[in-house]
């Protein structure tokens, strides 16, 4: 006889709220099923480190709003989204120590409630979401529930590695450089890096930013209803998208007719890609093309500008500054050398000796190259197909902090991830879409780029792909 927490293990968001709305649970069993398989699940992953489950519970069994997810459990990741009363270490060791909580919540955070979701814990981040795997000092390393001893990739590496081994149906994860992009691919799972502006960063992140919020699921159907709940901007955000002319979720069922994609199987400025992750790209492209689209080997010229490394580096650096300097403002002293990661010091230490007007033309580089960019969808192209990482889930440990040499590690991390930083620079949207898999087992995702603000596009063709070549039947072992 199995249990409430085995029989709804894998049930997307959609169906656990649809049997809290039937009646058929309600929504402390659902999130006591919850609870049971992270507590079962994430000694093997490290994925939730911080947990409120008293306080959830309260929240479950209280009024709930009456929202699209009303009584579905919900983790949140452990980087800027602040949830009133609940701590937030954003990686750091010091916070950690200091055990900090959040005044307010962000807006999203707000939203995620008001959908009715039933928020639970935090899931692991690396420190200030910099790198593209989960092994911070202040929670030691996220686990890949497909191959342990891999990375779930990051920095949403936690809410990846809990949602692929179900032991929520989605989570919250954020994009500063592909970290919703990235563990999606690594571990198996649909990751939609929104447009800039489709999702406020009120009350205190600016929408000008390199990151965008939203989740990582594994149907598509829970990141379109998601996005239906949480879109829109708040009160003074700088950056707007164009609001969608109908739902998302009606998308799903829509027909894209017959687009022209350009296939980028190999890296733009020379670099290595492994074989498995160009062939899933060249896969995708033929599935796609028996779906009546147009693929073609092409791609913006623009992305083949080996100064876009710099720029990026320039403006990444600087949240990496920023960051150290809230942390210390937050605690009221300066962090000692122990107390921020070497590879984010000597980035923080990069960006102090930048003028004004280094920044500045930092910032104008970028905006050129987003021009660049976008002129190729401009042009009469409907999306770009990519691998979303030129590697398999790298093995833990890869990237990791030299103090020795702490910019080799920043450099391992750009060897990992060319395809996904071009389009927070950009501010298009992105999604990676997990078709692919290796004999071994080991899922290879695939990205498509929509041109700004056309999210529709993206997740009809997403719809389209998960149709023709499933992947919710394909679970991990673990736990």
């Amino acid at each position: 006889m199995t249990s409430l927490a085995d029989d709804t293990r894998w049930l997307d968001a959609v169906d656990q709220a649809a049997l809290v709305a039937a009646g058929e649970v309600t929504p402390l069993e659902l999130l006591e099923a919850a609870i049971e398989r992270i507590e079962r699940i994430d000694p093997v992953l490290n994925a939730v480190v911080i947990r409120w489950f008293d306080h959830a519970r309260d929240t479950a069994r209280s009024d709930l709003p009456n929202g699209p997810f009303r009584g579905v459990p919900f983790l949140i990741k452990d980087l800027f989204a602040s949830y009133a009363g609940q701590r937030i270490t954003n990686g750091n060791v010091a916070l950690k120590n200091q055990n900090s909580v959040s005044p307010a919540d962000t807006t999203l955070v707000s939203r995620f409630r008001d959908a009715g979701l039933v928020i639970a814990g935090r899931t692991n981040s690396p420190e200030l979401g910099s790198v593209p795997t989960t092994e911070p000092l202040a929670w030691g390393a996220t686990h890949n529930p497909w191959d342990t001893t891999r990375s779930p990739g990051g920095s949403s590496g936690g809410a990846a590695a809990a949602v692929a081994s179900g032991m929520v149906p989605f989570a919250h994860a954020s994009d500063g450089g592909g970290s919703i992009r990235i563990p999606a691919s690594c571990c198996g799972l649909v990751g939609l890096k929104p447009s800039q502006g489709r999702i406020s960063l009120g009350p205190i992140r600016d929408e000008t930013a390199l990151s965008v919020e939203l989740c990582v699921s594994r149907t598509v159907r829970d990141t379109a209803a998601l996005l239906d709940a949480v879109r829109g901007p708040a009160v003074g955000d700088t950056v707007i998208a164009p609001a969608p002319s109908r739902s998302y979720v009606e998308e799903l069922d829509a027909d894209p007719g017959r687009l022209r994609i350009g296939l980028l199987d190999h890296h733009p400025q020379g670099g290595a890609v492994a074989p498995e992750c160009a062939a899933a790209a060249r896969s995708v492209g033929t599935l796609l093309e028996s779906f009546g689209h147009t693929v073609e080997f092409a791609w913006p010229p623009a992305l083949e500008d080996g100064s876009l490394r710099l720029h990026f580096a320039a403006l990444w650096s600087t949240n990496m500054g920023v960051g150290l300097k809230r942390f210390e403002e937050q605690i009221g002293r300066s962090l000692a050398a122990d107390e921020f990661e070497p590879m984010n010091r000597v980035q923080a230490d990069i960006a102090a000796h930048f003028t004004a007007v280094d920044y500045a033309l930092a910032f104008s580089a970028a905006t050129h190259f987003r021009r660049a960019l976008q002129a190729w969808w401009a042009d009469g192209w409907d999306l770009l197909l990519t691998p979303t990482v030129a590697e398999l889930p790298i093995p833990l440990g890869t990237i990791a902090n030299d103090p020795d040499n702490p910019l080799a590690t920043v450099e391992r991390a750009f060897q990992f991830i060319p395809f996904t930083p071009p389009f927070n620079m950009s501010g298009q949207p992105a999604i990676n879409v997990p078709v692919e898999w290796t004999d071994a087992g080991l899922p290879v995702g695939v990205q498509l780029v929509a041109g700004y603000g056309r999210e529709d596009v993206l997740l009809r063709v997403a719809s389209q792909l998960e149709m023709g070549k499933p992947w919710a039947h394909r679970t991990p072992s673990v736990g």
